[in-house]
């Protein structure tokens, strides 16, 4: 089967490790507790900031963001690691920049996610995912953005949504643990 996996807030813990990185570069203390409370992706209100300033923080802070030691989700890596041993193939669709596709195969890789190059896509936009996913004919794909899941619904792709806070008003099949991927694959077939 083929399986395709958004990177950021699916795979990783990007946005809680960003919001770490905000409060020591802002020299502030918001408590996690405003991070978890978030209804939108962006993660700078709870710093005060407007969404200019928000945007041109996150575009200020990517290398540190990208590159540094955000962690993989508890049994994310293990998780894909048993699939590809399956014989499954995986696939990665990412909506991070140009130019940061070496870097972040590289990153991946030195967390033991299994990755190839031609199952690696980067680069797009919301609606140039959703044309990749289809192409691929992807058999399962896993986001976290309800604006790229929503627009699959009427495909053939099974698609699920990694909890977060921002995506709870979705009614689709939900990754709370990546732990508990085995057992929903076991149900859909």
């Amino acid at each position: 089967m083929k399986f395709g996996f958004d990177i950021d807030d699916t795979l990783i813990n990007l946005r809680e490790h960003a919001f770490h990185i905000y409060n020591k570069k802002l020299n502030q203390n918001v408590p996690i507790d405003a991070f978890h409370e978030l209804k939108r992706v962006e993660i700078h209100e709870p710093f005060g900031m407007t969404d200019e300033q928000g945007k041109e923080m996150w575009k200020g802070s990517l290398e540190e963001v990208y590159f540094t030691s955000c962690p993989p989700y508890p049994d994310a890596v293990e998780m894909l690691q048993k699939l590809e041993e399956q014989g499954h193939e995986i696939y990665y669709i990412t909506s991070r920049p140009q130019g940061h596709r070496e870097r972040t195969m590289e990153w991946l890789k030195e967390r033991g996610f299994p990755i190839r190059d031609d199952r690696f896509f980067y680069g797009m936009q919301d609606h140039e995912k959703i044309d990749i996913i289809k192409n691929l004919n992807l058999d399962y794909y896993f986001d976290d953005k309800p604006a790229v899941l929503n627009t699959l619904l009427k495909e053939s792709t099974r698609v699920f949504v990694k909890d977060q806070s921002y995506n709870r008003h979705l009614d689709l099949p939900r990754i709370v643990d990546w732990k508990e991927l085995g057992n929903i694959l076991q149900t859909q077939q």
